[in-house]
């Protein structure tokens, strides 16, 4: 009798677990993607590419998956497992910071009968999952097992950033981006990227990010997540924190800037925070999250929305204090170059047939022949005097421009001996100026004189000859 038994229960128990893993397949979507692609150094031009990814049905008839999937998406279709039909879909909402999206579908049809699948917790390490999705070649689902084999800080690709994310040794290829990492019938984690020279080495975007941005955008929009605005220095060298006065108990990090839009927040240069919200920071920057696993303190910032307060204890001129700072800004809305950008036209201002821009990641990233003078900006920070870099990219060649044809990504500092603070000022100045002759300096002195009245009598003849439809972007026209 007890072997009957036995039989039962495992029968039983395989055919719950085909019914659960049929449920899984059910939810999972292939993504068809068509992207409108940017051109930073012809930032009036557009092109049309292709791509596929992977997503998941959850809760309230949505679609998770990556941002990357579907950033700066024209057009967007999706088809459930073991079907050929598409559906038409749209983003619902995106985080290009943590590479995650919400699609939804129109006809309420796609989402018949299909159970959506949960969000677990944090998985441990070792624990076992399998990738879902719909990866190169071939057309039907695939399902890859592995198992999480480190959880730390790692830099996304899609943004730029440094958040949390799963490690894991399932194959990961392209077209599984978006696709849910399952155990025990419910979503761990989001596929996101993987080393392309290394053997099977993946990562996830975790459960903990997945719920931050789902809570973000109940209020119907995406606030992000937030940055303190400090540069932090490790303390794991004992000179300096003899130094500093710190003892062998104390361990934490040491502030050595503040943005200039963050001073006056409670943190000074030359604090040691010692603390994040009670967990103790360590000497090389971690915490510990959970036993024995530590990864960057700024999981703790991570954890809290935007608007929320996050707690400090530091040490002061060797006195003791707790602070708390309110969570103002994303990273982008502090640095003096903006990291990539997604879903909007490159901003662009013609004159003279010299062609402007803010610099910006996705123009660094654009070419190879920017050099290290302009490149540097992306490690500085931002004044009160100077937010943003304007740059010259290029001129198109015209007989009022001779002699500069051979100028390229050259940042501007004045305009008629007024320094720039923003792209939209230096735009500002050019077209306000009421003088014969414009000049255009660097930091160094070099100086680009421009004829305004050769300059207005050649634009459009300029435009016509170079198929530009505009002379400046669309975000300048209320300017």
């Amino acid at each position: 009798m007890k072997n009957i038994f036995l039989i039962l229960l495992f029968l039983i128990t395989s055919v719950l677990a085909d019914y659960n893993e049929d449920k899984t397949k059910e939810a999972i979507v292939k993504i068809y993607t068509v992207h409108k692609g940017y051109n930073y150094l012809e930032p009036w031009n557009t092109s049309i590419y292709r791509s596929s990814g992977s997503g998941s049905i959850i809760n309230g008839n949505r679609i998770l998956t990556n941002a990357h999937v579907v950033a700066n998406s024209t057009f967007i279709e999706v088809k459930h497992f073991g079907e050929t039909k598409r559906y038409i879909a749209k983003v619902l909402a995106v985080s290009h910071q943590a590479d995650l999206a919400l699609l939804s579908v129109k006809d309420d049809e796609f989402f018949k009968d299909i159970t959506p699948l949960k969000i677990d917790s944090l998985p441990q390490m070792r624990q076992k999952i399998s990738i879902y999705g719909f990866p190169a070649g071939g057309t039907a689902l695939s399902i890859s097992d592995g198992i999480v084999s480190r959880i730390e800080h790692f830099r996304y690709k899609h943004s730029g950033e440094i958040f949390l994310a799963i490690q894991v040794d399932a194959a990961i290829n392209p077209g599984n981006s978006g696709g849910p990492a399952i155990s025990n019938g419910k979503i761990v984690g989001i596929v996101m990227q993987n080393i392309p020279r290394a053997q099977n080495i993946g990562y996830l975007v975790p459960t903990t990010m997945i719920n931050h941005f789902l809570e973000d955008i109940k209020d119907g929009k995406n606030d992000g997540f937030a940055s303190l605005g400090i540069v932090t220095q490790d303390l794991e060298n004992s000179a300096i924190q003899k130094l500093y006065g710190i003892s062998g108990k104390e361990t934490g990090q040491l502030v050595t800037y503040i943005t200039y839009n963050e001073r006056g927040h409670g943190l000074k240069v030359g604090d040691i925070i010692t603390a994040i919200d009670g967990h103790n920071i360590e000497n090389d920057g971690t915490v510990m999250f959970r036993k024995d696993e530590f990864t960057r303190f700024k999981y703790y910032i991570d954890r809290h929305q935007m608007g929320e307060n996050v707690k400090l204890d530091i040490i002061r001129d060797t006195k003791k204090m707790k602070v708390s700072i309110k969570l103002n800004n994303i990273i982008n809305q502090l640095l003096l170059v903006k990291i990539l950008q997604y879903d909007t036209m490159p901003s662009y201002y013609i004159y003279g047939g010299y062609l402007f821009s803010p610099l910006t990641d996705n123009l660094l990233s654009q070419s190879s022949g920017i050099p290290m003078r302009l490149k540097l900006f992306a490690r500085q920070w931002p004044s009160k005097q100077r937010q943003e870099v304007v740059a010259l990219i290029k001129v198109l060649a015209d007989e009022s421009n001779r002699g500069n044809h051979h100028m390229r990504f050259w940042p501007v500092d004045k305009v008629d001996g007024v320094k720039i603070s923003s792209f939209k000022q230096f735009v500002n100045l050019i077209q306000s100026s009421k003088n014969r002759f414009i000049t255009l300096e660097d930091d160094d002195g070099y100086q680009i004189v421009i004829d305004t009245n050769a300059s207005k009598t050649n634009e459009k003849a300029l435009l016509k000859r170079y198929n530009i439809p505009s002379a400046y972007s669309d975000d300048l026209v209320n300017n």
